[in-house]
């Protein structure tokens, strides 16, 4: 299977969680959707524009800082590919877009920093990345995202996408 295999297996997941999202029933009002913080976990994929494309999984924690302006989720990512195996994690700053009770759309950007752990080049790279976060929220504290990156290393100029699919747990206040 080739790259562009990979990203319809990746857009057609995407398009089946819009379908679903936008069927559920059940919402809820835009009072009772605020969380302490919000997990996401799932699998993850980066297709460097001059590398070979690694697959993994990743973790995230998001806590809003100023209602409806500004959110900060800290996350970490584990890929691998022949040869080596690549542990990255970003600091993004997120400004939420509700679109619906169970859609939220969020643009952010941050640093991302990742380090070879094996392989012939065990190197730390620092790059700057631009997120689209697609939140769907079919019930209260329970939902999924789809999260498309751009990252582009200002020290050589390296470029890559990367995308990860998966649950959103919403830990309530108390």
């Amino acid at each position: 299977m080739g790259g562009s295999d990979n990203s319809f297996g990746i857009l057609t997941a995407a398009g089946l969680c819009l379908t679903l999202a936008f069927g559920a029933n059940g919402a809820c009002a835009q009072d009772d959707r605020e969380h302490a913080l919000v997990l996401q976990i799932g699998p993850a994929g980066e297709w460097p524009f001059n590398d070979r494309a690694n697959f993994g999984g990743m973790f995230a924690v998001e806590k809003t800082v100023i209602e409806d302006w500004l959110e900060i989720e800290v996350g970490l990512t584990g890929l691998g590919t022949t040869g080596r195996t690549e542990l990255s994690g970003d600091i993004l700053f997120k400004k939420p877009f509700r679109i619906s009770p169970t859609f939220e759309l969020m643009v952010g950007v941050g640093p991302s920093f990742s380090r070879t752990l094996n392989g012939e080049d065990q190197s730390t790279t620092v790059s700057a990345a631009l997120s689209l976060d697609f939140m769907f929220w079919p019930t209260k504290d329970l939902g999924w995202f789809v999260e498309p990156t751009w990252t582009i290393n200002p020290r050589n100029g390296q470029q890559s996408f990367a995308a990860s699919v998966g649950l959103l747990i919403g830990i309530p206040q108390r």
